[in-house]
């Protein structure tokens, strides 16, 4: 079993490049990936909203992929404990409260601000930018890791990518740090 549990915050599912690297880490149990139908619902409106090309049925057909290769990972009966979670955005409250639900011991968001960790050391939580977590997965597990993005980048062929071209991609998501690492993985 993985060391850990990590829930995925609707703002790192948005963008495909990242949602698509997650779950192929995630697949081979490198991670415990958590989501909910929240998260998800989430998600998908705000690209449908920013990506009017995007129709709801090719998402949800993404959706029921995630769900499917990551059977474990949909958190349900966590709507009780919203209520009782103060944070600074309240509209972030479900997201804690999958995460205690799904035993999570790291929230994987791009708002750290919004998750503080003197309320999510309550639950014995932390909140890490999707670079922080990729980068303690590399230390972790880098055979794993290399094996899984390798895959992954193999994967795309439209269009294909040569390796530098994948690192840059995911830099422009925010991984600076972990593609570094990355690279690194790949240049041993």
């Amino acid at each position: 079993m993985p060391p850990f549990t990590a829930f995925l915050d609707a703002n790192v599912l948005y963008p495909a490049e990242l949602r698509s690297l997650l779950m192929y880490l995630a697949t081979p149990g490198i991670y415990r990936a958590r989501w909910s139908d929240d998260v998800h619902e989430e998600w998908i409106s705000n690209l449908l909203e920013d990506r009017p090309d995007l129709s709801r049925t090719k998402l949800a057909r993404t959706r029921d992929l995630m769900d499917r290769n990551a059977p474990d990972a949909l958190v349900t009966g966590y709507e009780q404990l919203i209520p009782a979670i103060n944070l600074p955005d309240l509209n972030d409250r479900h997201v804690l409260a999958a995460a205690i639900r799904g035993n999570a011991d790291v929230i994987v968001t791009n708002n750290i601000k919004d998750f503080p960790a003197n309320v999510l050391e309550e639950f014995d939580i932390e909140a890490q930018t999707p670079d922080e977590f990729l980068c303690h997965l590399i230390g972790l597990y880098p055979n794993e890791v290399r094996n899984a993005t390798e895959r992954h980048r193999t994967s795309l062929h439209n269009p294909p990518m040569s390796l530098d071209d994948y690192l840059d991609c995911l830099k422009r998501q925010g991984l600076i740090d972990s593609c570094q690492a990355m690279r690194e993985l790949f240049e041993l």
